[in-house]
């Protein structure tokens, strides 16, 4: 479970848990990573934790929330209070039954009802798998937060997902090498310290070249990186800042484009080899070979 800062994409902390088994889901893993978000924060998720109890742990602790409304949810938009069109504020009652993750006493501690934004979003755009999305929210401020406003702001929620492909794709974190668990776990920590140390030299190119974050290429940044380290480790003195600045001018120029409606099919052109998988360690899988031969 990793949290992800929207502006500069820097991960602001991330939890590992358990394969299987109680409290080990992402939710769960997300509630022990209560410090990473501040009073006044904005917690942007999927509908995956837009449940009562999730929205009503982080509004306790005054932190926001913008996600897709739960698909076993309906939005009526005939109830509660009209804001305008496709958008109303309707009350949510707390559950009879106290959430099994819950203690009793957080239980009572929460309020009876929650007052929640529900906004029905169409989708327009040719390509696009959803055609309506309704999103819910605590931000309850109509002419603060606009309906059109939160549209755009959930739609942005697909940078995590460009973040993890970042994250596990491009410095190869998609496949652990390390065989124990202390191993595993300090691979992933190492991972992530690279990743930030990555985005925090893209944030100050951005800054020196006056342009968002978003706008650098984490790839052009990562090879610029690559490429200038053995003579950054090398360089002293002014050699060095002079070799930095360069570094950040290198990393400026990579963009990536503004591409909003670009829809691609999700589906793979390369077919997988129709071999069954290795589900036992490769010594013994090599053992049954030997044994038959």
């Amino acid at each position: 479970m990793v949290v992800f800062c929207l502006a500069c994409g820097t991960t602001l902390d991330a939890a590992l848990g358990r394969y299987q088994g109680k409290e080990t889901g992402e939710t769960a893993l997300l509630r022990g990573l209560d410090g990473a978000l501040e009073p006044g924060d904005v917690l942007l998720a999927d509908r995956y934790y837009s449940g009562w109890g999730d929205i009503a742990w982080w509004s306790r602790r005054g932190v926001d929330v913008v996600a897709r409304l739960h698909q076993r949810r309906r939005c009526d938009l005939r109830r509660g209070r009209r804001l305008g069109r496709d958008d109303h504020v309707v009350i949510w009652v707390k559950p009879a039954a106290r959430p099994g993750w819950m203690d009793e006493a957080t239980y009572q501690a929460l309020p009876d009802t929650l007052e929640l934004r529900e906004v029905r979003v169409r989708v327009t755009q040719r390509g696009f798998r959803t055609a309506v999305v309704v999103v819910v929210t605590t931000l309850l401020d109509a002419q603060r937060y606009s309906a059109r406003d939160l549209a755009s702001l959930y739609r942005l929620r697909w940078q995590a997902e460009l973040d993890l492909r970042s994250l596990k794709v491009t410095l190869g974190m998609d496949v652990l090498r390390c065989k124990s668990p202390a191993m595993v776990r300090k691979e992933v920590w190492a991972h992530l310290l690279a990743y930030n140390l990555i985005r925090g030299v893209m944030a100050q190119a951005a800054d020196e070249q006056e342009l968002d974050p978003r706008e650098l290429s984490f790839a052009g940044a990562w090879q610029a990186m690559t490429t200038f380290a053995e003579r950054l480790l090398e360089a002293e003195g002014q050699r060095f800042e002079d070799l930095y600045d360069w570094l950040l001018l290198t990393i400026g120029a990579q963009r990536v484009g503004d591409r909003p409606d670009r829809v691609e099919p999700r589906a793979r052109k390369r077919r997988p080899k129709s071999y069954p998988l290795l589900t036992e360690p490769r010594a013994e899988a090599r053992k049954k070979l030997q044994s038959k031969s």
